[in-house]
């Protein structure tokens, strides 16, 4: 083990204040989140705009899909980052720094892999999501172009799971923040102006997520930290990558199955026709706003306990859980409410349709008030996680978000075949995962670690 001073763009978040690391640690990862959502929200806005209600139905058609695999790679990132962090806390800067090079590698290959199956099986995701034959056309053409890109986005997500590891979630905000202006002006230039539909939509994505590997890469290569990566290191030893696939690997599977799940939930969506999918699909696209507060403190949680953890400080860890929550509560008030009686207006942004309309505000005045459950849900497994736990998080999200969720929707759709009974499935699920998280949590860490604190 070798001893390395820590230069500004690493956070040791094992001292201080732990409110004000918290929120400093967690602004940049929501804002930059927020401007990743920003640019697909942007992709559904000028297509729904500019080309027209089929358009943007096959963008919102193939979203579940792509979210698939953008979930897997997302959820590795979490994965690969509670060792990462662990290693960081404990101040095992060479075990952290092979560990980050095999990561990567493990990415690379990963993402080839799904990029190729992607393309290839495009068809059959189709098939399993009921695309209608008006919009088949369309959103084959442009999940293809997406798809090939997800080589990139398996890159950028572990490489900023690499920062954030290490207390420092500022770089990627600033590079999500640059792809998707990127993103925005190739929207506007390839569509407005070059009139490529959604195959424009789908080439300035794929070119913004190009931008955001080459900032994110040129940071890990040319910085003097300890997270620093040579490329002539990066390979995969055995013994590290079975702990990547341990903490990683769950996560990684737990969102993909999920967003499985969400294909079966998109085929009801697809059978009230395209009103309906673009209308709820421009829902999903608000909604995801008010769902990443929950998600990047819950990001924030995961990196804050791993570091703790490897330095042996419990006590900081069940604080920053009570903080989290009220952190939560607050800001998802303080952003929700507005956004549940503006949907209307928030609704128009992507289509002026009256039927899309009347679908998009539907979904928002069921989803909003149930965002303090989802983030309960957030907030705990990520928790979780950062203990090292990552197979039950899988297991009981899967259970509380697919299984549960897919029994519901099967019992009230065929006692009364009603869109509404969608809008209620989302939050259904939350709930029932976020009460196995807790429960979980509650016996298995939290009492079992006072124990053996009361016991020394």
């Amino acid at each position: 083990m070798r001893s390395v001073p820590l230069k500004k763009s690493s956070m040791d978040l094992t001292e201080g204040n732990i409110v004000r690391l918290i929120v400093t640690f967690a602004m940049p990862i929501l804002v930059g989140q927020v401007f990743q959502n920003l640019y697909n929200s942007v992709d559904a806005i000028v297509v729904g705009r500019y080309v027209g209600t089929t358009a943007l139905a096959a963008v919102s058609a193939s979203a579940d899909i792509s979210q698939l695999l953008i979930g897997f790679f997302s959820g590795l990132s979490v994965g690969c980052g509670v060792l990462l962090a662990r290693y960081f806390g404990a101040k095992n800067y060479e075990r952290l720094s092979d560990a980050i090079h095999t990561s990567l590698c493990f990415a690379l290959v990963l993402g080839l892999a799904m990029a190729a199956l992607g393309i290839l099986f495009t068809p059959a995701l189709l098939h399993v999501v009921g695309c209608p034959d008006d919009v088949y056309g369309e959103a084959a053409s442009y999940l293809r172009i997406y798809l090939a890109g997800i080589l990139f986005t398996a890159i950028y997500n572990v490489s900023a799971g690499v920062l954030r590891a290490v207390g420092d979630s500022r770089h990627p905000f600033y590079y999500l923040v640059i792809s998707s202006c990127v993103n925005i002006v190739l929207d506007l230039t390839f569509v407005v102006w070059l009139r490529m539909g959604v195959i424009g939509v789908a080439l300035a994505t794929i070119i913004s997520q190009v931008t955001s590997v080459l900032l994110v890469f040129r940071q890990l290569t040319q910085t003097d930290d300890v997270y620093k990566v040579t490329l002539r290191r990066l390979r995969m030893e055995k013994e590290l990558v079975l702990e990547v696939i341990d903490l990683g690997l769950p996560s990684a599977i737990q969102s993909s199955i999920v967003s499985v799940s969400n294909l079966f939930v998109q085929r009801y969506i697809n059978s009230f026709g395209s009103s309906a999918m673009a209308g709820i699909g421009a829902a999903k696209k608000i909604d995801k706003f008010v769902g990443l507060i929950a998600q990047s403190v819950g990001q924030s949680a995961t990196t804050f306990i791993s570091q703790n953890y490897g330095a042996g400080k419990l006590d900081r860890i069940f604080r920053s859980i009570a903080y989290c929550m009220m952190i939560n509560f607050t800001m998802i008030a303080i952003i929700g409410t507005p956004v549940y009686f503006l949907a209307d207006k928030l609704i128009t942004f992507f289509t002026t349709d009256p039927d899309a309309m009347a679908y998009g505000v539907g979904m928002v005045h069921v989803m909003m008030p149930c965002y303090f459950i989802q983030s309960l849900n957030a907030l705990f497994a990520n928790a979780t996680r950062g203990f090292g736990k990552s197979r039950v998080v899988m297991v009981l999200s899967i259970f509380g978000m697919v299984v549960c969720r897919q029994i519901f929707l099967a019992v009230t759709m065929s006692v009364h075949y009603d869109v509404r009974n969608v809008y209620f499935g989302y939050p259904f699920g939350w709930f029932c995962a976020a009460m196995g998280v807790m429960i979980y949590f509650y016996f298995a860490i939290f009492r079992r670690l006072r124990r053996e604190q009361s016991l020394k």
